[in-house]
């Protein structure tokens, strides 16, 4: 595990960053947001700089960084928001929102003559140490214009300047919620548009908790595997499966920062392998079908399949067997290593306790058709894809085929407001779309379990 920079449960503290550890950052509330690695050598580009991140290493996750200067050049130093400048902000825009009403800017005229400030004395003051919180009080003070706009012109201007002078750094930590965001906020096509109540929809509707073993069809880089073991939390495992002989990509779930324990947790197993047991079934359901004029050899065969029956079923009339039994064969794997034979088999045997998919380039219908069988019974499903018509096609081939019950599908709205004075809309540029959710309870098919021969 030396390669993933994780350290023992014992000195890692969750809370706080440390070296080699994952972390999400946010610049200009939302402006920019950036995944890196804590290390010695690592920096952020902010402007035209390149600013070491090494102050980060030992702080606490949601601490507020910003670039002053001094005679050695600028850093990141960590800044504390002081109670009387949050009062005094708070006493000054009551008072302003009084006397906003009089106040417009019909009268003010861009010509670039409005700030006494040159770009030369920025220099100086910022040679001399000045912050840069100082040096917006300056241009403040140095604009013939700025008292005559209005609150909301006011905010605009200092905002402006407070990103280019004075810029902020937000320490996040990346769990599922922050990951998941801050992917559709820059590469939304990497997760398959795959939104966050899209996401949390599904980890519902598969009832992923603890002690449970989830097979999981990950086609947007590993955010659903990070996810689910997120929820189950060292407890249970997720088997990640994919169709062939190259395994689906998971590189997201190194930015998760999982502890060892949690990393053992997650294995892949080709759908091949997993598909096996089944197939060993289903010939043998062929045979006594094709008729079987031996009775001796039907009673036999009768026997095994209720015996095969029964062990399909182990799960359900004790669910402690699964989790207990495969975590005593169960070697210790990395993340993303390939399940033991006895894992396989017990899963071929008890199946697994819930399934989600999310592969938006695959048909819904082929996986599920493959993927659905090696379930309990009586377990849930969910599959996300980001049209509508493929989860349709689904949901009617899983109804023709008694496969699966209260079968539905599920659109997930979510709409952000800006909430502000005077001043509360729904925000202007969101996704119209989070995409699509088919959700449903495995039955068993109406193919019985052969009897003897009277």
């Amino acid at each position: 595990m030396s390669q993933l920079n994780v350290k023992s449960e014992a000195t890692q503290n969750p809370r706080v960053t440390w070296e080699g550890c994952s972390v999400l950052l946010d610049i200009n509330d939302g402006d920019r947001l950036v995944f890196a690695r804590l290390t010695a050598g690592s920096t952020l580009k902010i402007g035209n700089k390149n600013y070491s991140l090494r102050p980060l290493i030992g702080c606490p996750f949601g601490s507020v960084f910003q670039i002053e200067y001094g005679k050695d050049g600028s850093a990141l130093c960590r800044v504390f928001p002081s109670e009387e400048g949050l009062c005094n902000n708070a006493e000054e825009k009551g008072d302003c929102q009084l006397m906003d009403e009089s106040k417009d800017n019909r009268a003010l005229v861009d010509n670039n003559k409005a700030q006494s400030l040159s770009s030369e004395d920025i220099d100086e003051m910022r040679r001399q140490g000045a912050k840069g919180d100082e040096i917006i009080e300056a241009l403040i003070a140095n604009s013939t214009t700025y008292d005559k706009k209005t609150l909301f012109s006011q905010e605009k201007y200092r905002l402006k300047k407070q990103k280019k002078y004075a810029p902020k750094v937000l320490l996040r930590r990346p769990f599922a919620r922050s990951i998941c965001e801050a992917y559709f906020k820059k590469y939304p096509a990497r997760i398959g548009y795959l939104r966050v109540d899209a996401l949390s929809l599904m980890l519902s509707m598969a009832n992923v908790t603890a002690n449970l073993d989830v097979l999981v069809m990950d086609m947007v880089g590993g955010l659903l595997t990070g996810a689910v073991a997120e929820r189950l939390g060292g407890m249970g495992y997720v088997c990640n499966t994919y169709v062939g002989n190259t395994p689906h990509p998971m590189d997201i779930v190194k930015i998760f920062n999982f502890n060892n324990e949690i990393y053992k947790r997650i294995v892949r197993a080709s759908l091949d392998d997993l598909c096996l047991g089944q197939a060993e079934i289903s010939e043998k359901i062929d045979q006594h079908d094709n008729g079987i004029e031996d009775d001796s050899k039907v009673q036999n065969s009768s026997v095994n399949m209720e015996a095969l029956h029964l062990a399909e079923h182990d799960i359900d009339l004790d669910p402690q067997t699964s989790v207990s039994e495969v975590s005593q064969m169960c070697k210790a794997p990395k993340p993303g290593e390939k399940a033991s034979e006895e894992a396989i088999k017990l899963w071929r045997r008890n199946g697994f306790s819930c399934l989600i998919i999310a592969a938006p380039d695959s048909d819904a219908w082929s996986l599920a058709k493959d993927l659905v069988p090696l379930l309990s019974y009586s377990a849930p499903f969910a599959i996300y894809h980001q049209y509508l018509q493929p989860l349709a096609t689904c949901m009617h081939n899983l109804q023709r085929e008694k496969m699966a019950i209260s079968l539905q599908i599920s659109e997930p709205w979510l709409r952000e407001y800006q909430v502000l004075p005077s001043r509360t809309h729904p925000c202007m540029q969101m996704s119209a779309i989070g995409g699509y959710i088919l959700s449903g309870t495995r039955i068993c098919s109406n193919q019985q379990t052969p009897s003897s021969k009277e």
